[in-house]
């Protein structure tokens, strides 16, 4: 039985061309290019007061003193605050928000003081002039393969179990006639949004009042109703436009928290946008990893054993453990398992999400593994990755909603001109540079989250006006625009007739836009409220009465706790790369994704999703990486001219397309994630294109040209 045959037929490709130039365009555009779109550190209350923090200069120790004599004395000062004079907060499960509650420093970059002035520029003038005094202690900011104090967590991020084990792998793997073994590192990486992490605060008659920069104002609301003691509908959080967050703003940050605190403090509204050379420490981080992939196939290259063990690190402030084992336990067929996480508390700033955590830099490591046994076993590397497909998920034994990898990974094929290709490295060569092609699979879970929302229906002079709220995030992947598509089409409306609120804890509670599962969790909510007016209109004969029509929707009876099948996104990779065999310098040609994602709503906004996200991963493959430097516990790269992120130059030619696929087990509106497919699956094409190209196998990402050129043998053999 065919793959097609065993997970039912997908509909047509994509067609050829850009078949989105129909799809509606963002309905805030306008407001962007014209600057009308007011971000966190826009709105500018009466009164507003500025905030600059101060950083620990230790990479571990205590405050033993704080002198701010010399910043009070500055013009427009207002206040320093420390631990000793800071408002108290309550305790939280995420302690990186407990910020200037004690003389505590975990890690350097670790904020000790913030200055309030009636000026940006007196507030950093103030900042610069504090004095903090420190006890250092002894610190560990060095990640290494063997650390005495790795451990296995219990769960990682996403909820999944540190380690699993299925069948008898040493066993397995020691008897397969075919066998890679290899180890795959990648330093730490950061998100670096465009827009800085900025809040507004301010308290009027006990209630407060955010503008924050952040991926879900709901959350942010509520945690800092539980940080304050305040009742959660005494405040009020607003994230109306985000430039931007990869993750980094997808939990509240310290900024939010002090602006409120300060605030509360000098009784003034309070604006605090962190510097770009802070966020490193404070805002999160795709932490570094050793991954080890083992596969065991027979002849025929299907996979009897395998094993991905990963070592990464934490921080002692909050645990956080990055899931990269997980997608091995779903990919590829694999009797025998073993999938491990090992993690280490260190002194360093906390990691945490970073789009698609755990999925990205584990599919580097396995997809390169599957392309070096592709070579092992004299196999095409699409080819083998069509004889490992599975009908149902390995681990859990539940069958895929839907699955159409192997499609993504012969229409991909048959777009890019894979057919032909050499197999053998440096066997293409324009002059002294040399040419390679590469492949990867790529694989996203479906996340979906219960969320609100509210529709209403009223007249207006030219006809009835429909109105849905509810309060989710843009930050910047069209969310408007898909959820007033959605809309309109569940109340059998023009969408013009639609208009569309989000972003303010005023509206229905919605989940926060992470973990691609923004359109589906809201959309549902959404279509579900909008079905419900259009049966309460039909009640009333199609015609809304003076006083309107209005009616709300929850999901979280709607959304499976236990769903019966496995739900996840598929694509497929393809990238050539061209290397200077003298400076070892790399560029990659042509990117190529073929997606199935489910019901694509936007053409337009979904085509920019996937291209951003690959756009991403080439940065993760040859440019991105942030160094620790061990004697300070601090990341060397702190802003955008030392930290290399792609620019135009880099991007030559990305395509994205997809498989119209129907998948009936997923919600109302169809649609899987598209927000981080895109680039689960780049590094490792890019990587395999660069080894088809030189010869070289390049398993340290990023792949830079020392790397390249310290090879035995160089380039130029």
């Amino acid at each position: 039985m065919s793959p097609a045959d065993r997970h039912g037929p997908p509909g047509p490709a994509a067609p050829a061309g850009r078949p989105d130039d129909g799809a509606p365009v963002r309905l805030e555009g306008l407001l962007k290019v014209t600057g009308a779109a007011r971000y966190a550190a826009e709105h500018t209350p009466p009164g507003t007061a500025y905030a600059w923090p101060v950083p620990a200069r230790v990479a571990r120790g205590r405050v033993v003193a704080v002198d701010d004599g010399r910043a009070m004395a500055e013009p427009g000062a207002l206040a320093v605050l420390t631990h000793e004079n800071a408002p108290r907060l309550k305790e939280t499960d995420d302690a990186t928000l407990l910020v200037l509650q004690d003389d505590r420093v975990p890690h350097r970059g670790w904020y000790v003081a913030l200055a309030v002035a009636r000026t940006p520029e007196a507030a950093r003038a103030m900042a610069d002039a504090v004095v903090v005094s420190y006890e250092p202690e002894p610190h560990d900011a060095v990640l290494t393969p063997d650390h005495p104090g790795l451990y296995v967590p219990d769960v990682v991020n996403g909820g999944f179990p540190g380690s699993r084990e299925r069948g008898d792998f040493d066993a397995a793997y020691a008897a397969a006639p075919v066998r890679v073994d290899a180890t795959y590192t990648q330093t730490a990486l950061h998100n670096h949004p465009m827009e800085p992490h900025a809040s507004t605060a301010r308290w009027e008659d006990g209630r407060l009042f955010v503008h924050d920069s952040s991926q879900g104002a709901t959350t942010v609301r509520e945690t800092l109703a539980g940080l304050f003691g305040v009742d959660k509908r005494l405040i009020t959080v607003v994230s109306e436009h985000v430039g931007g967050g990869f993750g980094s703003k997808g939990t509240p940050r310290p900024q939010v928290v002090l602006a409120a605190m300060a605030a509360r403090h000098t009784g003034l509204p309070v604006k605090l946008a962190l510097p770009r050379a802070q966020l490193a420490a404070v805002v999160g981080h795709r932490p570094p990893v050793f991954q080890r992939v083992r596969l065991g196939a027979g002849e025929d290259g299907v996979i009897r054993a395998l094993a991905h063990e990963v070592v990464t690190r934490s921080s002692a402030v909050r645990e956080f453990v990055e899931q990269a084992a997980v997608p091995s336990r779903a990919m590829y067929t694999s009797p025998h398992s073993r999938t491990v996480h090992r993690a280490v508390a260190l002194d360093v700033p906390g990691p945490s999400w970073m789009r698609a955590p755990g999925e990205a830099s584990g599919m580097y490591a396995l997809e390169c593994a599957m392309d070096e046994l592709a070579c092992a076993a004299g196999l095409d590397p699409v080819e083998l990755r069509i004889r490992n497909d599975t009908a149902t998920e390995p681990d859990s034994g539940k069958p895929y909603s839907s699955r159409h990898l192997v499609e993504c990974l012969r229409e991909g094929a048959r777009r890019f001109g894979w057919a032909g290709r050499d197999p053998r490295p440096r066997s293409r060569a324009e002059g002294r540079l040399l040419l390679g092609t590469g492949v990867a699979a790529a694989y996203y879970p479906v996340y979906l989250a219960p969320s609100r929302a509210r529709a209403r229906a009223e007249r207006t002079a030219d006809g009835v006006r429909f109105l849905v709220g509810t309060d989710a995030t843009d930050i910047g992947t069209g969310a408007r625009t898909v959820l007033a598509q959605i809309a309109a089409e569940a109340l059998g409306v023009p969408l013009e007739r639609v208009g569309i609120e989000i972003g303010s804890t005023d509206l229905p509670a919605a989940s926060l836009a992470g973990g691609s599962s923004g359109t589906a969790s809201w959309g549902w909510a959404v279509h579900k409220a909008c079905r419900a007016l259009g049966g309460l209109l039909a009640e009333h004969g199609g015609t809304v009465p003076p006083e309107g029509l209005a009616t709300t929707a929850d999901t979280a009876d709607d959304v499976p706790a236990e769903p019966r099948h496995a739900k996840a996104a598929f694509g497929a990779h393809f990238a050539e790369a061209e290397v200077d065999a003298d400076t070892g310098e790399t560029r990659v040609r042509r990117l190529l994704g073929v997606y199935a994602a489910g019901r694509i709503l936007n053409a337009r906004t979904a085509r920019s999703q996937f291209v951003g996200g690959m756009v991403m991963g080439l940065g993760m493959a040859l440019l991105e990486g942030s160094t620790m430097d061990p004697r300070f516990g601090d990341f060397a790269e702190r802003d955008l001219a030392s930290y290399h992120v792609p620019a135009c130059a880099d991007v030559r030619d990305v395509e994205a397309h997809w498989i119209a696929e129907d998948d009936p087990h997923l919600n109302p509106v169809g649609g899987k994630g598209i927000g981080e497919i895109g680039i689960v699956g780049t590094a490792a094409a890019i990587a395999n294109a660069v080894h088809h190209a030189t010869g070289v196998r390049v398993r340290d990402l990023p792949i830079t040209p020392d790397k390249l050129l310290g090879a035995a043998g160089g380039l130029s053999r």
